[in-house]
């Protein structure tokens, strides 16, 4: 016999599963103790590891195959003592080098530089041809080293050659010490990251106006940063890594995991807020916002997967080094977070500061979970909706003003002569320019193979022709090695090494002069292979551009399900992009906004700058359009209301996207302190970015276009959305509101924020 049941009998149903996500937070929610344990022995183990086995920092700024490195590769084979890298002994004395008491102290400092570590020749500068200037002023000295790389030469070494050197000096006999491994020991200490830790707290806390709140983020980035700031030596010893790398990969990774935690404690206090326990309240966290903040890692890493096609290894250790930090970052996100929100998740609004309205602060839940954003991101969403056409025309207007500069953009390296005042490697630019012309501060290396010794009855007639070129200011008789197979001419341009002149007489050299010498010849150095390494740069950006772009675009269509909106994303980031190379032209000129920064001589753009710089910006951009775009998907997904559902994605986003750019901002304006140029340049581009991708594009420039598009933004083929899988980066936030989730809370929601219904 049966009986029917009623409909409150009726067993309900099981509630819908979690994704991974948010199956992995409750997992680490529930066994905190071990996930926070296991943290820390991670980071002992990345530390042992790294005292172990940790490599050098080293890169060689070379063009693979290009002509001077073919000339530095033949210099290391046939002249080993020569093939090293050089510092210059550069002496001036009121009364001439030629007197025999300037020239004993010369001489007792030269004899002393050579029983140094790692030097292997010192040049006697009264014996070698070219060695004292015309007017007898002032000497030069070559130090040959053991290193071929500048960053090989440690720097406690080249701080003792300074010493003797300063040591050397007295009234009227001024020695100075020159060349990039003397620049490298003076630039001091990388990073600054102390900085950006300070600025980020004290956002934080005005963004939380809890402790326990803004003290969540900065756990999960410490932890992070130790853990991937240990691992940096590690990764040193499988590939070459620059010693700049390591501040590039800190900034990421501390600016990364305060911005994706920020964005995951917003949504959970909205949890918490609609009634959900400590636990489930994780949970529903990662499984919405921590989808976005993995798509959003993700696209950071493409864009750093980029660098690898440029085929330079320096950019590749730093691509490494940067994509190990944000793995980690990612890593912290989905497990350390939900530990954390285990011990003080129920404490989240706890140690409030005085800051703003004092009490218990009460909040509106709208729909879909998400607090009711105030009223000012309200009416700003509406008002770039009233006048989308009018936001489209300034925004994009702005953009192009601020990339304007970037059309008059000079590439080269800066080198010794944009160094400060002050320093030793400055001062010996200023004296062999003075002395002996600008073009001695970048000296071409001429390398001759020479197959048999009928060769060598060329290398007269090569010296002559070299010397009757247009642009050459002396060219030195060449040197054949002991074994008779090579020879070595050193080329002064009567130009310095960033001017334009240079570049075109080394083009000259090669194309015209070098190829009827009968001889197969190689033009070296370090001017020329900062040209080779622009030119290559150059040639391989747009595969750079090409390629992060579509893979970009690729996960942003299978992620949100729109044609639209990956192009749009792609243009507005390419806009931002280009807004921050303005911004470093106009730095680099020297003028009032380069002095700003502490760049007060015309520089140089390095032709790196732009592409980890594009590789970095385009990545990052892409964190705000994820934050931005998920909550308007998820709003459109629940209404159908396109013009609705921006409004509602701006209002809701604007607050968190808004703290995250200004910690962003802060943390990489710690690079512009720093007294190389290039990090400020860094610095700079990304800071102004930043700011400006988060106001001008996100707030202003993407929702006024979304509006003029319309329903379009949405729109996806019917037979591709059947093919592409379902990833619900905004995730199912339906499943996890409570029954009369606008009612009151319980005892255990004591001191949370107090909740009312949304009107």
């Amino acid at each position: 016999m049966t009986q029917s049941m009623t409909d409150d009998e009726r067993p309900a149903a099981a509630p819908p599963r979690p994704g991974v996500l948010g199956r992995l937070a409750g997992v680490s929610y529930r066994r905190r103790g071990r996930v926070v344990a296991a943290w820390v022995v991670a980071i002992a183990a990345a530390f042992g590891l790294s005292a172990a086995f940790a490599g050098e920092f080293t890169a060689d700024y070379s063009a693979p195959g290009s002509d001077s490195r073919q000339a530095q590769d033949l210099l290391e084979e046939r002249f080993p003592a020569q093939s090293g890298d050089t510092i210059d002994v550069v002496v001036q004395a009121e009364g001439g080098v030629a007197d025999p008491e300037v020239q004993a102290d010369v001489t007792a400092l030269l004899d002393e530089l050579r029983t140094q570590p790692h030097v292997v020749a010192v040049d006697d500068p009264y014996t070698a041809p070219g060695g004292i200037s015309q007017n007898g002023d002032i000497l030069v000295a070559t130090v040959n080293l053991d290193v071929v790389l500048p960053d090989d030469m440690p720097v406690e070494e080249t701080e003792e050659l300074l010493a003797l050197a300063d040591a050397a000096e007295r009234p009227g006999l001024e020695i100075a010490l020159g060349g990039q491994t003397v620049a490298l020991a003076e630039q001091g200490e990388i990073g600054s990251e102390a900085i950006g830790m300070a600025a980020a707290a004290v956002i934080l806390l005005i963004t939380f106006g809890s402790v326990v709140a803004a003290g969540l983020p900065l756990i999960v980035a410490v932890a992070g940063l130790a853990l991937s700031g240990a691992l940096t030596g590690v990764v040193a010893a499988l590939v070459d890594v620059p010693d700049w790398s390591t501040a590039l990969a800190t900034m990421m990774g501390i600016a990364l995991g305060i911005d994706y935690v920020l964005l995951m404690v917003t949504r959970f206090r909205e949890w918490r807020a609609a009634g959900l326990d400590p636990e489930r309240a994780t949970v529903a966290t990662l499984d919405t916002a921590g989808r976005a903040v993995m798509v959003a890692g993700s696209t950071v890493m493409v864009s750093m997967l980029g660098l690898f096609a440029m085929g330079l290894t320096f950019m590749q250790g730093a691509a490494l080094v940067t994509i190990v930090a944000v793995l980690v970052v990612m890593a912290a996100a989905a497990t350390l977070f939900p530990a954390l929100l285990g011990f003080w998740g129920g404490w989240v609004d706890r140690l409030r500061v005085p800051l703003g309205r004092r009490g218990k602060p009460t909040v509106q839940l709208a729909a879909g979970g998400h607090v009711e954003p105030s009223r000012a991101w309200l009416r700003w969403g509406t008002l770039v909706d009233r006048h989308s056409v009018i936001a489209t025309v300034v925004g994009v207007g702005l953009l192009l003003a601020l990339a304007a500069p970037f059309l008059g953009v000079r590439f080269g390296f800066p080198d010794a002569g944009n160094n400060l005042e002050d320093r030793s490697s400055r001062q010996a630019y200023d004296l062999l320019s003075d002395g002996f012309g600008p073009g001695a501060n970048g000296p071409l290396l001429l390398v001759a193979d020479l197959d048999d010794a009928s060769d060598q009855a060329a290398l007269p007639a090569l010296t002559e022709a070299v010397t009757a070129t247009p642009g050459v200011a002396a060219a030195m008789p060449a040197v054949v090695n002991e074994a008779g197979d090579a020879a070595l001419m050193t080329v002064l341009p009567s130009t310095g090494p960033q001017d334009g002149a240079t570049e075109d007489l080394v083009h000259l050299l090669r194309d015209d002069v070098l190829p009827g010498a009968g001889v197969e010849v190689h033009v070296g150095g370090v001017t020329a292979t900062s040209i080779d390494s622009t030119a290559n740069t150059a040639e391989r950006l747009p595969l750079l551009i090409g390629g992060v772009v579509i893979l970009s675009m690729i996960l942003l269509l299978v992620s949100f399900r729109s044609i639209v909106i990956p192009i749009t994303a792609a243009l507005m980031n390419l806009l931002s992009v280009a807004a921050a190379y303005g911004v470093v032209a106009l730095v680099l000129e020297g003028g009032w906004a380069g002095q700003l920064v502490g760049i007060d001589t015309e520089t140089p753009m390095p032709a790196f700058i732009p592409v980890l710089v594009f590789a970095v910006l385009f990545g990052l951009s892409m964190d705000y359009e994820v934050f931005l775009i998920s909550r308007m998907r998820e709003a459109w997904t629940r209404t159908g209301d396109n013009a609705r559902a921006i409004v509602e994605g701006l209002a809701g986003t604007g607050r968190v996207i808004t703290a995250a750019a200004a910690i962003m901002v802060a943390v990489f304006a710690a690079f512009i302190p720093s007294s190389e140029v290039f990090l400020k340049v860094i610095g700079v581009g990304m800071a102004a970015a930043i700011l400006v991708d988060a106001t001008v594009v996100r707030m202003l420039l993407v929702p006024a276009v979304m509006h003029l598009l319309g329903r379009a933004n949405w729109w996806l083929p019917s037979w591709l959305d059947r093919r592409l899988p379902q990833l619900y980066v905004e995730g199912r936030p339906e499943i996890y509101l409570p029954d009369g989730a606008g009612g009151s809370r319980g005892p255990e929601g004591a001191g949370e924020p107090e909740l009312t219904a949304a009107r």
